[in-house]
């Protein structure tokens, strides 16, 4: 058993953190003296190892605790899972000193490598760790999301050309995405409430998915169009859905949402949602 003070000596963390940790829970003592004082064994070690780890990679307190409380939780799983994210900033981080080192002596060194993807894929891997639950409602599966990401990385030269021309660089395009995904559920829930739950019931959009061989013209597809519009009208205000090419514009832009995207492709096959804007770009053109 160690005293708080000779943990606070062992780990630097000032004896007033490690107070502040037993008063939130998210680090209890092992014992208490008969005088009040905290003793920590050594899996109350470990644990605390596992909590500065966290904080090395940016959780906040309460996030790990939620994390530490889960019935699932593997302290394991959790190490090789953060010495992954670890070693995914490390190479970022020596990629970086390598370029500044060649600019430092003066050379022409336009090499943009460096300004890869890492960034976002490690802030992807914090979000599966963090909000399991959301993971699994919208992705249907934890495997799901790993062939997400494991997307990303394939076709990680096209993402950043495609993150600069929409964002300016990688870096803004990072940072907006981390952004996303702090406030995930918000952004759902919202992308999903402009949609009739009664038209999501229907499933009139996996319908339309499934025709995505036929050109977006044809007379079934517009049929399958017309049906949904006709159907939300029905279940839904007009004062709340605007006029017909004012829906038609709010289904376009939900589907072409990143995670929306991503979460009806998993579900329906690459390029349905792609083909759902396109047949809903097409049926309002139309109707213009």
């Amino acid at each position: 058993m160690k005293t708080v003070s000779q943990i606070a000596k062992l780990t630097g963390i000032s004896i007033r953190t490690l107070q502040y940790y037993d008063e939130i829970g998210l680090l209890k003592p092992s014992e208490l003296t008969s005088s009040g004082y905290r003793l920590y064994d050594d899996e109350a070690l470990q644990t605390l190892q596992q909590i500065l780890f966290f904080k090395e990679l940016g959780f906040r307190l309460k996030e790990i605790k939620e994390i530490l409380e889960k019935p699932d939780f593997d302290r394991i799983t959790a190490f090789k899972k953060q010495k992954e994210l670890l070693l995914l900033k490390r190479n970022r981080i020596d990629r970086l000193i390598q370029l500044l080192n060649c600019l430092e002596k003066g050379e022409q060194c336009m090499s943009f490598k460096e300004f890869d993807l890492s960034d976002y894929i490690a802030a992807l891997e914090d979000f599966k760790s963090r909000s399991t639950d959301d993971v699994i409602k919208y992705w249907g599966n934890i495997e799901n999301f790993d062939m997400f990401i494991r997307k990303i990385k394939d076709d990680e030269a096209e993402v950043a050309k495609m993150a600069i021309a929409q964002f300016g660089s990688v870096e803004n395009f990072t940072e907006s995405m981390k952004h996303n995904l702090e406030h995930f559920s918000e952004i759902m829930e919202k992308q999903l409430s402009q949609i009739p739950e009664e038209l999501k019931q229907k499933d009139l959009f996996k319908e339309l998915a499934s025709n995505k061989d036929r050109d977006v013209s044809d007379d079934e597809v517009q049929n399958i169009i017309k049906e949904i519009i006709h159907f939300a009208y029905e279940n839904a205000s007009p004062e709340i859905l605007g006029n017909r090419e004012n829906y038609c514009n709010t289904i376009i832009d939900a589907y072409s949402n990143d995670y929306l995207k991503t979460i009806f492709d998993t579900k329906n096959g690459a390029g349905s949602a792609d083909y759902v804007v396109r047949a809903f770009q097409y049926a309002k053109d139309r109707q213009q």
